[in-house]
């Protein structure tokens, strides 16, 4: 941890939408961001985009999928910034396919990034922050209810909730609180689904209390 650097929020999928608004809602609140994208160019935007915050950011590539790439970054992350308050696993792999449409590798490929890039990130940060005292651990979720033109993203959703409620056994009695924000929708800007709205509902399960713990909030649309 450099200086006297507070800990921040680490966003594990900062592209345009709702990872680049959990980034910027965090950064409103005066935290460092440590941002976590495959591609050099969504990552940098990214970090343009929290510039006029004026936190300290960190803007760094891995592949979700790819779990030595993932903990490199990770490490760098804690390096820079110290144990984050709060991580967002903001990454999936978003696809219509229908039963029987993909082959085992399709649905790997899709599990692998919709579920367990969110398990390694957990298993290398969630110690570190129970050690710590607390923090919070938040995976981007979708599909309240299954799609059959949706299977691969639907069981993925399926094992973010499975996730949350393994991370809860296992880190809340340190207290790191974790749970998913499942958006209902397609996310636009503008629309019941603006990523900026969404991205409250991130901030306001970072600061709920113990005692008021909630485990998964349904972005709707609706007031």
């Amino acid at each position: 941890m450099k200086g006297d650097v507070m800990p921040g929020a680490v966003i594990i999928g900062a592209g345009p939408g709702v990872g680049q608004a959990v980034a910027r809602r965090f950064a409103a609140e005066g935290l460092p961001i440590a941002l976590i994208a495959r591609s050099e160019a969504t990552v940098t935007a990214a970090a343009e985009a929290l510039a006029p915050s004026g936190v300290p950011v960190a803007a760094l590539t891995a592949d979700a999928a790819d779990q030595a790439d993932l903990n490199a970054a990770l490490d760098k992350a804690v390096a820079e910034h110290g144990v984050p308050d709060v991580v967002v696993y903001n990454a999936a792999l978003i696809q219509a396919d229908a039963l029987g449409e993909l082959s085992v590798r399709g649905h790997m490929d899709a599990w692998a990034v919709n579920v367990v890039g969110a398990a390694n990130a957990a298993a290398r940060l969630a110690p570190l922050m129970a050690a710590r005292g607390g923090g919070t651990f938040l995976i981007t979720g979708g599909m309240p209810e299954p799609k059959p033109q949706y299977v691969s993203l639907s069981l993925g959703k399926a094992g973010v909730r499975t996730l949350v409620t393994l991370l809860d056994q296992q880190y809340g009695p340190s207290g790191v609180h974790a749970a998913s924000v499942t958006i209902a929708g397609e996310v636009a800007p503008g629309t019941a689904f603006d990523p900026d709205d969404i991205a409250e509902h991130y901030w306001h399960l970072h600061t709920q209390s113990r005692a008021h713990w909630t485990h998964e909030h349904i972005h709707t649309g609706h007031p």
